[in-house]
């Protein structure tokens, strides 16, 4: 763990920890995410950005295309923040690095948020935007992180029951896998997790789930079945509060025969990757989730 990263998750603690802690409307934890992806989330130069509605849907999405572009897989990418918040737009910059890396375009779609649209509107949009790209040249690989690594895991349970093609690979930041947050680490990793309180945890899914089921599989994938799904690649940092949704879920995956990697980062916080600018361990993640993609697209 380098010294920026120390760094950081004192400074998380002391700043963003607090900030989402006392919250009390989505709309502030939206407004702050936008302006700290202004200040601290900046693309590699020569990425570009186009927006628009998905073909054969109402559902819009950012574009993102890499200098360089090859015709291989697209990415499709589901920006987390609860539910609640986040958007295309504050996670662009993270995928515009990894798509620089991997030289393949990618799509980030808006899908629509709680308290305003509950479940399972996003799980709906999240299918929606699968078909229309599913038929894409050289494939797809689903991406994720936090809620969107939720909504990306649940997606591909979908998609295999639902018997249509199936993507290249599924990679997830420290997914939100478990709705009832009955993983061990939720509370012994409570105090030492640089940027998630816990208790704003049930919060955020009573805005969500409205009295839904909440072990319902598109809800909490933990509990889906994902026979014949592709490779799926996780990883978290072992002080979050949403470690054990990576590694429970890395587990119940395999034991249906899919092709795990699952890789723990001591100390680090939350989808660290968004930090690319900062530390290097978040640069160094995406060069080697990089490489997974680039295997496999060869396959």
């Amino acid at each position: 763990m380098s010294l920026r990263a120390r760094l950081l998750c004192g400074w998380l603690r002391q700043t963003e920890k607090r900030i989402i802690a006392r919250a009390e409307q989505p709309a502030k934890l939206r407004r702050h995410m936008e302006r700290s992806a202004r200040f601290f989330f900046h693309p590699p130069s020569g990425t570009t950005f186009g927006e628009g509605a998905l073909v054969g849907s109402e559902l819009s999405a950012t574009r993102i295309t890499p200098m360089d572009a090859s015709e291989g897989p697209l990415i499709l990418y589901f920006h987390g923040g609860g539910y609640i918040f986040g958007s295309p737009y504050t996670h662009r910059a993270m995928i515009a690095h990894l798509a620089a890396r991997t030289r393949l375009r990618a799509v980030l779609p808006q899908y629509r948020l709680a308290p305003e649209h509950p479940f399972p509107a996003a799980s709906g949009d999240a299918l929606a935007a699968y078909r229309a790209v599913m038929d894409h040249p050289g494939g797809v690989i689903l991406g994720g992180d936090s809620a969107g690594g939720g909504l990306a895991l649940g997606l591909l349970a979908q998609i295999g029951a639902l018997g249509w093609l199936q993507p290249l690979g599924t990679f997830c930041f420290s997914p939100l896998t478990d709705m009832t947050f009955s993983g061990p680490s939720f509370c012994a990793n409570a105090k030492v997790d640089p940027l998630l309180p816990a208790h704003r945890a049930w919060d955020m899914a009573q805005m969500y789930l409205q009295g839904a089921d909440p072990l319902n599989p598109l809800a909490s994938p933990l509990y889906a079945n994902f026979s014949g799904a592709g490779p799926v690649w996780l990883t978290a940092g072992d002080t979050e509060i949403l470690l054990d949704d990576t590694r429970r879920m890395a587990g119940h995956l395999m034991e249906q025969g899919v092709d795990v990697t699952c890789i723990v980062e001591p100390g680090l916080p939350h989808v660290w990757p968004l930090m690319h600018a900062l530390l290097p361990e978040a640069r160094q993640t995406l060069d080697g989730l990089a490489g997974w993609i680039t295997s496999l697209s060869r396959l």
